[in-house]
């Protein structure tokens, strides 16, 4: 009888999720999307998965991973969150995916982490990322490329776990297709001057491969227009979410004609796709700080909360038992997203869908993201 009134009981409190994205540094108009597309999982909810009321427990952090394990630790540790979603960063999710097996007893989700090391190397066993990442998104942009006409590329790209990823998915197509990349520039997350970067891009590569995000993305660009640099750009995903295509000035039109890769399109025609942008914009409207379309942020943070209250409703709310049943739920879950289904792999890793895009103008003057072609099913291994 006690047992079944305990149970009983631990149904109806509330599930506390603790939610971690960066709202400080470079990424910060990221994660601020972030949030939101986390946000919009629990309103469809009503709030509540499995019969529980879902209690968010919000943190930030600024891109750096000491700073978003000491985050988590407290969401964790003080505030005593049954389930953590984030981070959004690709060395901070190393990092946390590392303090996750210091505590068994919490299960953790990634919130938009893309660094491939996350869950490829000595992954976690309550660690669980629905969202694909860094070198699966870069899926087909080789092949682009080298339908461009582009044969030798340079690479400029943050010194970070995340751009790491993305740079080895374009390489691995690319090379073997016979492109090369003579020169890369790894130049410092959160950067203001790229001088010495532009100063070093060689007269014979045919376009450079920029991954940048955020606030380095929109000063590389301003500093390499004004510069009077003119080479073809290829985008890494982040380079050309909204939060980067949404900045005001004259010089983001040089991104037009961008191509580049990513979990996301902004104008896919799928009617999943079409219902989730109308949803952010019904919650998240432009004046009230959401962008014209969901940002990549959004979309994966969205992937990974919708995960977690997918899988409590599916155990109706039981966390018992080192929360057991609700990782094997987990484990087993056929996501469905706005983009097509996402299941796990036997890391805990997305299997999913990546989109090569090009950036155009639309006529309100908007920058957004095209399809040039669809690859489903990407699995880590490429």
């Amino acid at each position: 009888a006690l047992a079944v009134s305990g149970a009983a009981f631990a149904q109806g409190t509330p599930v506390k999720i603790g939610l971690l994205a960066t709202l400080e540094g470079p990424f910060a108009a990221g994660g601020a999307d972030g949030m939101r597309g986390a946000e919009l999982a629990l309103i469809q909810r009503g709030g509540m998965a499995g019969g529980r009321k879902a209690e968010i427990i919000k943190a930030s952090s600024n891109a750096n991973p000491d700073v978003a394990v000491n985050a988590t630790r407290k969401l964790v540790e003080q505030d005593k969150v049954d389930i953590m979603v984030g981070p959004l960063s690709g060395g901070e999710g190393i990092a946390v995916k590392d303090y996750s097996k210091t505590q068994p007893g919490v299960t953790f989700i990634n919130g938009g982490s893309g660094a491939q090391a996350t869950t490829l190397v000595n992954p976690s066993p309550n660690f669980f990322r629905f969202n694909t990442e860094g070198a699966q998104w870069m899926v087909g942009l080789g092949k682009a490329a080298i339908d461009k006409g582009y044969k030798r590329v340079m690479v400029i790209a943050e010194d970070y776990a995340f751009p790491y990823s993305q740079v080895q998915g374009f390489m691995s197509e690319f090379c073997r297709l016979g492109g090369k990349v003579p020169v890369k520039a790894w130049v410092p997350l959160g950067g203001k001057d790229y001088a010495s970067t532009i100063a070093r891009i060689p007269k014979d590569v045919d376009a450079l491969l920029v991954v940048l995000g955020g606030a380095d993305a929109v000063n590389f660009l301003n500093q390499y227009e004004a510069a009077g640099g003119d080479k073809p750009m290829m985008g890494g995903s982040i380079t050309v979410s909204q939060d980067v295509l949404n900045y005001r000035g004259k010089r983001r039109d040089s991104l037009v004609g961008t191509i580049a890769a990513g979990p996301l399109a902004d104008s896919f025609d799928g009617a999943d796709w079409k219902a989730f942008v109308a949803d952010y914009k019904k919650n998240f409207p432009v004046d009230k700080g959401g962008y014209p379309s969901p940002s990549l942020f959004a979309l994966v943070y969205y992937l990974n909360m919708k995960a977690a209250l997918d899988a409590l409703e599916a155990v109706k709310g039981d966390l018992s038992g080192g929360q057991a049943k609700y990782r094997e739920a987990l484990s087993k879950l056929v996501l469905k997203g706005p983009t097509g289904e996402v299941r796990l792999d036997g890391n805990r890793q997305a299997i999913g869908t990546t989109f090569v895009t090009e950036v155009v103008k639309d006529s309100k003057g908007e920058l957004s993201t095209r399809v040039l072609r669809k690859v489903d099913n990407v699995e880590q291994l490429l």
